[in-house]
C-alpha cells in the first residue's frame, strides 16, 4: 500500500467563533491510500484542544511506515496510532475496502440509509445582530445549534427564539463554571432547549453530575467524551455523548463509543469538526446508529473540493457510491 498525506485549508463561509477562539479557515490532513489500482480517501481535522495538529498527523506517518500491505488487516494497521492520525488512516482503509468489494460503507455495516437523522446547523458566537443575520440565511433549517460562552448568552438565545420556532440546541464548549452553568441553564429552560453540550470544563464528571441534578435541560458530553474509555465515568453524569471520528480515531473507534454508550444507557450524537465532505460523509455513514447528528461541515465551508453526503431539509442523505461515497469535485473550467 502507498500512503500519502497533504494539507488542506478550507475557507469558511463566515468567521466561526466558539468560546475558545475564532477561525476563518479550517485545516485538515487529506489521506490517499493506494492499493491494487484503487485509491482510498481519508481525512483528519485535528484539534489543538487535544494536543494534535495537521503537522503532527502528517509527521507521524513520515516516521511510522504502515505495518503491512493488506488493507483488511485493520487491527494491525491501526494499532497504537494517536487518535487524529489513526482517524485519517482508518477512513482511507474503510474507503479502500468498500471500493474493493464495490459496496458503500453503510451497507458493509448493515445499516439502513433511511434511518439517518436530521443534522443541526451551527451558528457561531458573534455580535447578536450578526448572529441574527446568519439566522435569516438558514431559518428554514429544522434544527439549529447555538454556540454560547459570553455575557450575552441569554440575550442571544432570547433574540433567536423570538424569530425561530424550530429545535434549538446550545453548546458552551467548556465556557462556564458549574455555578454559572446552573444559573444559565435554569434561565434558558424557558426557551425550549433540546440539550446543552459540554457546559463546563472537561475532566470532572462529578461536576457534570452536580449540574445535571440542578437543571432540566439534558446535558451532552463532548470534550469529556474523547473515546470509549471515557464513557464509564460519565454514566449518570450526562444524558448523552458526542461521538466525533477525529476524537476517537475513526470508524472503528466511533463504533466502540456508540456501543459502549448504549451499554451504559447514554444517548448518542454523531458530531463533526469544521471539515471537508470526506470526514462529514464518513460520520454520516454511521448516523443510522445515532439519536442526533451535528454533521454540518459542508454547510460551513465555502469551497469544499470533495462531495459526498447531501441533505434534504437537514436529513442526511447517504451516497450510493462504494466505500465512503466521496468524489472529488472538478475545478471550474475543467473539461469533462
Amino acid at each position: 500500500m502507498r500512503l500519502s498525506t497533504t494539507s488542506l485549508a478550507l475557507p469558511l463561509a463566515h468567521t466561526f467563533t466558539i468560546a475558545r477562539g475564532s477561525a476563518t479557515q479550517a485545516h485538515s490532513a487529506i489521506f490517499r491510500l493506494g492499493w491494487g489500482g484503487l485509491e482510498g480517501l481519508g481525512e483528519s481535522a485535528p484539534s489543538e484542544r487535544y494536543g494534535e495538529s495537521v503537522a503532527s498527523v502528517r509527521g507521524y506517518f513520515e516516521t511510522h511506515p504502515l505495518d503491512g500491505d493488506d488493507p483488511y488487516a485493520l487491527e494491525r494497521l491501526l494499532r497504537d496510532i494517536p487518535a487524529a492520525a489513526r482517524c485519517g488512516l482508518d477512513l482511507a482503509l474503510h474507503d479502500l475496502i468498500g471500493k474493493d468489494i464495490d459496496r458503500p460503507l453503510w451497507r458493509m455495516l448493515g445499516l439502513d440509509p433511511r434511518d439517518t437523522p436530521i443534522t443541526s446547523f451551527t451558528i457561531g458566537i458573534d455580535e447578536t445582530a450578526v448572529m441574527l443575520a446568519k439566522l435569516e440565511e438558514i431559518r428554514q433549517h429544522p434544527i439549529l445549534k447555538i454556540k454560547l460562552g459570553t455575557e450575552r448568552d441569554l440575550e442571544v438565545v432570547e433574540a433567536i427564539r423570538t424569530r425561530y420556532g424550530g429545535t434549538l440546541r446550545i453548546d458552551a464548549n467548556e465556557a462556564w463554571t458549574p455555578e454559572q452553568a446552573v444559573r444559565a441553564l435554569c434561565e434558558l429552560a424557558r426557551y425550549d432547549i433540546e440539550f446543552c453540550e459540554q457546559p463546563i470544563p472537561a475532566g470532572h464528571p462529578e461536576r457534570l453530575r452536580w449540574v445535571r441534578e440542578r437543571v432540566t435541560i439534558p446535558l451532552i458530553a463532548d470534550e469529556d467524551a474523547k473515546d470509549a474509555c471515557d464513557l464509564a465515568a460519565l454514566a449518570g453524569c450526562v444524558d448523552g455523548v458526542n461521538v466525533k471520528l477525529v476524537k476517537c480515531g475513526g470508524i472503528r473507534g466511533a463504533l466502540a463509543m456508540i456501543h459502549t454508550a448504549r451499554a451504559l444507557g447514554l444517548r448518542v450524537m454523531l458530531g463533526s469538526m469544521v471539515e471537508s465532505a470526506i470526514l462529514a460523509t464518513a460520520a454520516a455513514q454511521l448516523s443510522p446508529l445515532a439519536d442526533w447528528a451535528d454533521i454540518d461541515g459542508p454547510f460551513l465551508t465555502a469551497a469544499d473540493p470533495f462531495a459526498g453526503v447531501t441533505y434534504e431539509r437537514g436529513k442526511l442523505v447517504l451516497p450510493e457510491r462504494s466505500g465512503l461515497g466521496v468524489a472529488e469535485r472538478q475545478p471550474a473550467g475543467t473539461p469533462h
